[in-house]
């Protein structure tokens, strides 16, 4: 693997990978774009298979935050990090695992805050917050970003559907929910609190039982979501999960989720799905909730005014919309181009500042 050629491919800054292995902790932060402003991007802790798969994450991950931020019009670039290792780690190694990644992320020196993310929790970040003040998401302040983020994902949902229905009422529409985690959960409630009709799955059969229970939902093998007859296919799980395999499969008008990295592979994916006649809401756009409520945090923001915040998001998806559709490209591309115009009037002010 070519290193900083798959950095430059994507235009990252830089990459830190920082092991203390008396604690166990591996972990890699990455810096895509601080143009708007110091990286924030979130935690996770996963087992990888490999070191490049969790390298490639951190990258990807990266990368999406920048263009969150961007496309959203909050003033921070994109970071992320990973740490390869048991999610399920308790105790006092879990402590001393979280607090060298705040002695890594304190490196940095402020070019980039964490929160929590996959696999972490506000627990963990009080760990970090030992080591470095550039963390987020601490218990007593922002608090649980999933509501936020789910909130977010249900605005979204409401706005592909208005520009593929011409009405953004959900009552009696069908949709497929993969992943049933803390935003999957949140986003399940609102859409029932509309009248929407759920299928959903779950690698974890106990949350699937919750939902079902809850919100009258109709459960699903997680092997055959991609098949179900639906209005929606909301993927609130894992990335990657739209790729060569799994559009063909699809019998839905919209593809509208939570998840990171949703696209196996941003330029053939995307314009797949067009090419389906599906409409897809890009990722970092319509999940960019949780980032949100983070910020808001570091602007003193109440909850209601994140919930306020994210609750825009409708808007900026519609406009991604009509952007794809005057210039012909998909979603995605537009969304990317929207997001690399403000970074772009940033560096430009940048450098006229500096001359």
């Amino acid at each position: 693997m070519e290193l900083f050629e798959l950095m430059a491919g994507k235009q990252h800054e830089q990459l830190v990978l920082w092991t203390e292995p008396r604690f166990g902790y591996k972990g890699i932060i990455s810096l895509h774009d601080t143009s708007l402003g110091p990286g924030l991007g979130g935690t996770r802790l996963w087992n990888y298979a490999t070191e490049e798969e969790a390298l490639v994450d951190a990258l990807r991950l990266a990368r999406g935050m920048t263009y969150k931020a961007a496309v959203t019009g909050l003033t921070l670039g994109g970071g992320k990090s990973v740490i390869w290792g048991d999610p399920k780690i308790r105790g006092v190694d879990r402590e001393m695992l979280f607090r060298a990644h705040g002695r890594a992320v304190e490196s940095l020196g402020g070019r980039y805050i964490t929160a929590e993310d996959v696999g972490t929790s506000p627990a963990d970040m009080a760990h970090i917050a030992l080591e470095t003040e550039h963390v987020v998401g601490l218990e007593g302040t922002s608090g649980d970003p999933s509501p936020v983020t789910a909130y977010g994902v249900y605005r979204g949902i409401k706005a592909a559907a208005m520009a593929r229905y011409g009405d953004d009422s959900l009552d009696g529409l069908h949709v497929a929910v993969q992943g049933l985690g803390q935003v999957g959960y949140h986003l399940c409630e609102n859409l029932r609190g509309e009248g929407a009709r759920l299928s959903v799955t779950d690698i974890d059969s106990g949350r699937i039982e919750r939902v079902v229970d809850e919100f009258d939902a109709e459960a699903v093998v997680p092997e055959d979501i991609f098949d179900v007859d639906a209005d929606i296919f909301a993927p609130c799980a894992l990335g990657a999960v739209l790729n060569d395999d799994t559009i063909p499969r699809l019998k839905v008008d919209i593809v509208a989720g939570a998840a990171n990295n949703q696209l196996a592979s941003t330029t053939k994916h995307g314009p797949a799905l067009q090419e389906a006649g599906i409409l897809y809401a890009p990722d970092y756009v319509i999940n960019a909730g949780g980032l949100i409520n983070v910020y808001g945090e570091l602007q003193g923001w109440t909850r209601e005014q994140s919930l306020q915040k994210a609750g825009e998001i409708y808007d900026t998806l519609l406009q991604v919309f009509q952007l794809a559709e005057n210039e012909r490209v998909s979603p995605e591309e537009a969304a990317a181009r929207a997001a690399e115009e403000r970074i772009q009037r940033a560096r430009h002010l940048q450098r006229t500042y500096l001359t």
